[in-house]
Order: structure tokens, then sequence, then C-alpha cells
């Protein structure tokens, strides 16, 4: 076979979507979980920065949440658009980025939530504290946002290394995705991923994607924290998404997901 087509995978949001998104109905159990238990506010609006192919934005559509959402991905918001509307469900979307979204006069969120390590494509401190203080603003007082991100062992030299296999409509994606240690002194992680397509015809496709992401310890995330102190970490899980199984915030393992509540 040929060697892989590079694009960049959020080019293709089918695929993408597909790889994702059988964790999708426990997220959103999780998510509504611990708004049930943390948050302070009466409503249910809910926003998704970086969005993607709209999985989550459809989920909590679909559970009766007023969803908005956004994304720098064009091909991305286009298939989410075109899902909702099959589906027969609503939510605002529009393209914006992560470090200085605005709301634009949009309504104030019951909870903003960013998983799956979406936040550590922010490869700055200033961007990174400039979603922080972007969400405390979109935020009510008493609301919540929920993050998700990878931690990385600074200790740890070798790559790592993590493949899966989804399924949907006759079509099969693999995929490969590989991490290495972050560059000196400037914590960022070279990422690839490869997904091999298996189409219905019986025909192959591989595509790979190469980028950087910016590393984060507990104590690095704790530290950026500290900076916008219109959060408090009120619960810190890990990436099985179990609202009952309480994690420390710490570098005992490497899936975090914090709930903070915005003050």
């Amino acid at each position: 076979m040929a060697a892989p087509v590079q694009i960049d995978w959020y080019d293709t949001p089918l695929y993408y979507d597909i790889i994702f998104d059988e964790d999708t109905g426990r997220e959103a159990d999780f998510l509504e979980a611990v708004f049930a238990r943390h948050g302070r506010t009466r409503g249910r609006a809910v926003l998704e920065p970086a969005c993607g192919s709209g999985r989550l934005v459809r989920e909590m559509a679909a559970r009766g949440w007023t969803t908005d959402g956004f994304d720098l991905n064009p091909a991305m918001l286009e298939f989410a658009r075109r899902r909702l509307e099959a589906d027969g469900l609503s939510a605002n979307l529009w393209s914006d980025r992560m470090e200085c979204f605005r709301t634009k006069g949009r309504r104030r969120y019951d909870l903003v939530h960013c998983l799956v390590s979406t936040f550590k494509y922010l490869l700055s401190e200033e961007d990174a504290l400039g979603c922080l203080k972007g969400t405390a603003l979109a935020l009510k007082p008493g609301g919540l946002f929920v993050l998700g991100l990878h931690l990385t062992d600074p200790a740890c030299k070798r790559p790592s290394h993590e493949r899966w296999t989804a399924r949907r409509d006759g079509i099969e994606v693999t995929c490969n995705t590989r991490t290495w240690p972050p560059l000196p002194r400037t914590r960022l992680e070279p990422m690839r991923s490869r997904l091999r397509v298996s189409l219905p015809d019986g025909s192959l496709r591989e595509q790979e994607t190469k980028w950087e992401v910016r590393s984060y310890t507990a104590s690095q995330l704790r530290k950026l924290l500290r900076k916008c102190d219109d959060f408090e970490v009120l619960a810190c899980h890990d990436f099985r998404h179990d609202p009952a199984e309480i994690r420390s915030f710490d570098d005992e393992y490497s899936d975090l997901t914090l709930v903070l509540g915005r003050k």
C-alpha cells in the first residue's frame, strides 16, 4: 500500500467521528451527573469549545440541553450542522478560537466542557489562560467548567502508543496514535495519528496527521489555574468518567478530568 496521505484528520470529520463516538453516551452521562452534583445554577445551557464533529453537541441537544458550540475547522462545523438537521435537533454553532472566543451577545452558560485533551492544543501559557478567562466570562456564577486532559510524565523518555478500531455503516476505522516526550524547554509534545479506513466497497485508504500539543503535569496545571482566580476545583476524576470515582489532583495517573466551579 502507498504511504499514508498527509491530511489533517479534522478535514475528514466522518472518520474522526467514528473513532471517538463510542464514549459519547458515557461522557454525556458524566457531564449530567457532575452538573447535578456540583452545579449551582438553575438553567440547562451548555457550551462546547472546539466541538469538532459535534458528537457531544448532538447528544446534549438530544437530552434537552440548550446547546452551543464552536470550532475552527469548517469541515467539522458543516458535518455537525448536517447531522443536527438530519436528527431534527438544533444547536448554535459558529467558527471561533479557543484562546480568544467571544459569545458575542449569546447566552451565558450553566455548563462548559472541553474533554479528551483538546485544551492541550493551546500551545502557550497566554493562550491557555485566555481560554480559561473566556470560559469564566461565558459561565454564570455557580456554573461548571469540566476540563479533561492527558498528563505527561516528565521522567518518561519513550513514545507512548494507542490503537483502537471502530465501525459504522460498513466503514471500519483503525486509529494509531503516537506521542513523543516533550521537546526540551518548550513543553511541546510531537504527535502523529494514522487512520486506516476500510470502506464498504472494499477499498482501503490510509491518512496521517502530525501536530504538537502542550504538555502538563498536575503541578503545571495547578499553577495555570492559580492565574485565573475565577475557578475553584470541586472534584477530580479520570477518563473512565465515573462520577462516583473521585481521584486526587496529582500525577498518579495520566488521564485527568477536573470539575471547576465558577466563583
